[in-house]
């Protein structure tokens, strides 16, 4: 009897994973269609640059449609070189042997040795070998799949069907102008998701922003239509580990609609929406407040009071420039809100606002911190305050009745400048200052005057 029963068990367990695998399999046919794929040339995606969130998107696509291997390949490509430090090598050995599951993997493989080697310092290893065996150099305590990595630019995006902008938004146009090389003698046109939150400032003839879905279409001629931008809110190491999570995927109708279905899973449920601009900008901006939120965090000791006071202050920053940059942007609710607060709550950024709060690094240090990645915020304060300080630009200010520069109204930003980017403040006891300051409005006030004010300056995003 028991034996029936488990073979029942046993016969149900299979049918649902046959009937999960033909919904993969047919989630992958349709997007192969789409795309334009004859049987037996495999859909080639490849995820452009291997930091964390972009290393844990390849590795989702691999888990995910790794096993139809004739009909898609997925690959990544770094930069070849980059050495791992002993510190760092000695701690992944510690990750390794706390997961017998990658332990065995590794073993398997026979791929365990030149960790130990690491650990007792005989051995260097290289970022792009440890990628291939599942671990991402700015995320080593979350062991990842095993990846087909490339190290060849050329090589990894000549032919591909899809490309994935896992880079840094301050490294996305350069990358960008030199994949553009290998794609003129291209026929078709490929599909790029962004994953880059960040922007440019440009001040010449007209000062403007170019958000990293722009960079790309200027690096490579790619139409924008062409071109996706995915966003949170998530935590790339809690996606892999399989908390449930949200995104959405912005862009055109053709293909924003076939992605998010391709995309979606049962803990990563992605949506489709139109509006790229404020998506982006807003990608940008969580990551400025964000350091400024860790700030916060460590100089109230973690007090609930300050940060949700922080919390209303920046959001409302946060919805009065994009009133500046869009018609009329969506509002800042359901996912975008929630990508505001987990970064704010969790993230790099944050994470480096502590540590200057604490001493434990300085502006001088620079944007680039190991084990780490590229803290984009930095990058993004300077951008946003040099385009909304521009002496062509002015908004009306609702109590001194008279012109002034647009960051006049956005007092964190310009202290963060102040800090981060001038120097002119040393201690990011500032930022408590700002918040502090009896003449501060209500939040409630700037959301008003951006709401009722006829702010919107196409010019912002390079638009007659």
């Amino acid at each position: 009897m028991v034996g029936s029963i488990m073979g029942l068990v046993s016969d149900e367990y299979s049918n649902d994973s046959v009937q999960g695998c033909n919904g993969l399999e047919e989630k992958l046919d349709d997007l192969r269609s789409l795309v334009g794929k004859a049987d037996g040339d495999p859909l080639r995606i490849v995820s452009v640059g291997a930091g964390a969130w972009g290393s844990v998107f390849a590795a989702l696509l691999q888990d995910t449609f790794g096993q139809f291997r004739d009909k898609v390949q997925i690959r990544i490509w770094r930069r070849p070189g980059k050495t791992v430090d002993r510190a760092t090598a000695k701690h992944l050995f510690e990750v390794i042997n706390s997961r017998e599951d990658v332990l065995r993997r590794l073993i398997r493989r026979c791929a365990y040795l030149k960790y130990v080697e690491a650990r007792l310092g005989d051995r260097t290893l290289l970022a792009d070998e440890i990628l291939k065996d599942g671990f991402c150099l700015n995320m080593i305590d979350t062991p990842l799949c095993p990846l087909k990595v490339v190290t060849n630019l050329q090589e990894a995006v000549w032919d591909a069907d899809i490309v994935v902008n896992g880079l840094p938004s301050t490294e996305t146009r350069e990358i960008f102008e030199e994949i553009s090389k290998y794609w003129k003698e291209r026929i078709t046109v490929p599909v790029i998701i962004s994953l880059a939150k960040g922007i440019e400032a440009a001040l010449e003839p007209v000062p403007h922003i170019i958000t990293p879905t722009k960079m790309i279409n200027q690096a490579t001629g790619v139409p924008m239509e062409n071109i996706l931008y995915l966003g949170g809110p998530n935590i790339a190491s809690e996606i892999y580990n399989k908390e449930y999570a949200n995104a959405r995927i912005c862009g055109a109708d053709k293909w924003r609609k076939p992605l998010a279905k391709f995309l979606r899973q049962p803990h990563f449920i992605v949506w489709d929406n139109s509006d790229l601009v404020t998506h982006e900008v807003m990608g940008g901006l969580k990551n400025v407040y964000a350091i400024g939120a860790g700030m916060v965090a460590a100089l109230t000791n973690e007090s609930a009071t300050s940060k949700s006071v922080y919390f209303a202050h920046c959001t409302s920053e946060m919805i009065f420039i994009t009133y500046l940059l869009a018609e009329g942007p969506e509002k800042l609710a359901g996912p975008l809100l929630a990508d505001t607060y987990v970064t704010l709550l969790k993230g790099r950024n944050a994470w480096y606002g502590q540590m200057l709060a604490k001493g434990e690094l300085s502006p001088d240090m620079g944007d680039s911190i190991s084990g780490k990645g590229m803290i984009q915020g930095v990058s993004a304060v300077k951008a946003f305050f040099e385009l909304l300080s521009h002496s062509s630009l002015n908004v009306l200010h609702p109590e001194e009745n008279k012109p002034v520069a647009p960051v006049e109204l956005c007092p964190i930003l310009k202290t963060l400048y102040k800090i981060l980017i001038s120097r002119e403040r040393t201690s990011s006891e500032a930022i408590l200052q700002a918040l502090r300051d009896e003449n501060q409005n209500d939040p409630r006030d700037r959301i008003e005057i951006a709401q009722t004010h006829a702010f919107y300056m196409p010019s912002l995003l390079g638009q007659p």
